[in-house]
């Protein structure tokens, strides 16, 4: 495939609605991390994010006849204010339709742009069949958030600024991946000017369609998402953005939620800029990467791609940003129960920070505790773990068990001896409003003797379950999970339940 961006992206003048942003070192990553790190600040732009660039390059470019038609597109955030941004500037009218679920501070910000905002269904598919009906209707130009040669164009014009703005070597640029347009235009204009220059994408767990299909060699559909990194989360990455990448992106790299708190608390640290998850994934991205490979004295470029953040949202990134980062360790451990034990305990955890402490009285001899304990790194938390291990304490690392991080350090209290046959699931749906009781509606009649829900800004509600499940009712229990139509997992024999909370009966 043929180089053809290189030049557009030169003539692109995408300044009367985006910002020129600055290109930072982060200086207290860049310490810890024994590399020069710089940070591409897009969340600076006047909608917070890159997506302006794509948007108002796809519509300065139209005719006027097009302009006077008015455009659409189907968005539930960062793409929708780009749109709204750009046809307010051009003085052209705007349509965007947006999920019925999409947080009023994203409707808000797309209406005081002047857009007209059309509610529908519940998903961007839903969202995209709409916006045809209406553009077929109204004569309007569809603009597309990523699979468009004009809105790549436009997202381009990062890597010709960064360029332009570092002179001196640069060994990789790292960018979140969703559909592909940002990638697409950064990597084809680096590799045109700079082909030494690694291009490393980075994609969120359960949401990493470009790794999948530049593997498989063709563009692969997911059959679900994790919607945590939302900016970034997409079934399937564009069709032309997809040739781009099989041609110039080196590598990919798959980061999980915890390391994209970190990466949010570590940018931060250095800015005082809180990004969104999507926002966070190239930091997380070039941290995986230098741990990965053990670099130093490498310069690292990381696209800042946005910072439209719901803010309930954040008592989740800090919650995670810890373990994230390695700086905290989550242990069961038990201790004899007896008078003066809990201060033994202490003496051996030293002037550690202790995070988080639960303890319930369960027998005459032994005492269950979950501590969470404030380390430096992962090599200080092996060696706690040791220590424990020649105290006898029996210890238990649960710091990368998703049941203990989500639930169990909120429900830890005692066993049900008479909770016979119970079964634990942890079950994930779409978070929005009456997700819960629409879940509760469909849990069948089985006896439930456990039940932990937590809304924590997530677009995903995570609920365990205990559930009362006899034998002669297993094979009823197996095909109404199949029918439930959510995702589960069956935790019955994970070791931290059966410690705090009850013994698999199954």
């Amino acid at each position: 495939m043929k180089n053809k961006f290189k030049d557009s992206i030169d003539n692109a003048n995408v300044y009367d609605a985006a910002l020129r942003t600055p290109l930072e070192k982060q200086i207290n990553l860049s310490k810890r991390f024994k590399n020069n790190i710089l940070l591409k600040r897009e969340d600076l732009q006047p909608v917070f994010s890159f997506k302006i660039r794509g948007a108002y390059n796809k519509m300065k470019n139209l005719s006027d006849e097009n302009l006077k038609n008015g455009v659409i597109a189907c968005s539930a955030g960062n793409h929708a204010q780009g749109v709204a941004l750009a046809a307010k500037i051009l003085e052209c009218k705007a349509t965007i339709v947006m999920p019925k679920t999409t947080p009023t501070i994203k409707i808000n910000a797309v209406e005081s742009h002047g857009a007209r905002v059309v509610l529908h269904g519940e998903t961007l598919h839903e969202c995209f069949d709409r916006a045809l009906v209406i553009q077929k209707k109204d004569g309007s130009i569809f603009v597309h958030p990523f699979d468009d040669e004009e809105v790549i164009t436009g997202q381009g014009t990062i890597a010709k600024e960064i360029l332009e703005d570092y002179s001196r070597p640069i060994d990789a640029i790292f960018c979140c991946v969703g559909g592909g347009g940002l990638i697409s235009g950064i990597a084809a204009y680096i590799k045109a000017v700079k082909p030494e220059i690694k291009i490393i994408g980075v994609e969120a767990q359960d949401a990493d369609a470009m790794t999948q299909s530049l593997k498989a060699n063709k563009r692969v559909v997911l059959d679900t998402v994790s919607l945590f990194a939302e900016g970034a989360a997409l079934k399937q990455v564009g069709e032309l953005p997809f040739k781009i990448c099989q041609q110039y992106v080196d590598e990919m790299i798959v980061v999980d939620n915890d390391e994209i708190c970190a990466a949010i608390k570590d940018v931060f640290e250095d800015t005082r800029t809180i990004l969104e998850p999507a926002g966070a994934l190239a930091v997380a991205g070039v941290k995986s990467y230098i741990k990965k490979n053990n670099v130093d004295s490498k310069t690292f470029v990381a696209t800042a791609s946005g910072a439209n953040m719901n803010f309930d949202r954040l008592g989740f990134v800090s919650e995670r940003a810890e373990i994230g980062e390695e700086r905290e360790s989550i242990f069961a451990v038990t201790i004899p129960e007896k008078p003066g034990a809990f201060k033994d305990f202490c003496s051996l955890i030293g002037k550690r920070n202790i995070t988080e402490f639960n303890y319930r009285y369960s027998s005459d001899l032994s005492a269950n505790i979950f501590v969470g304990i404030g380390v430096q790194n992962f090599d200080e938390s092996e060696s706690l773990m040791e220590k424990l291990k020649k105290a006898s304490l029996d210890p238990i690392d649960l710091t990368h068990n998703e049941v203990a991080k989500l639930h169990l350090r909120h429900l830890v209290g005692g066993h049900a001896p008479d909770a016979k046959n119970e079964v634990i699931y942890r079950f994930e749906f779409p978070e929005k409003p009456g997700a819960l009781l629409n879940f509760l509606e469909h849990m069948g009649h089985w006896n439930i003797s456990l039940f932990h829900y937590r809304n924590h800004g997530s677009d995903i509600g995570r609920v365990l379950v205990g559930m009362q499940v006899d034998k002669e009712s297993k094979e009823e229990f197996l095909e109404f999970l199949e029918k439930l139509g959510y995702t589960y997992i069956n935790e019955t024999n994970n070791e931290a339940y059966k410690i705090f909370l009850g013994k698999n009966h199954f």
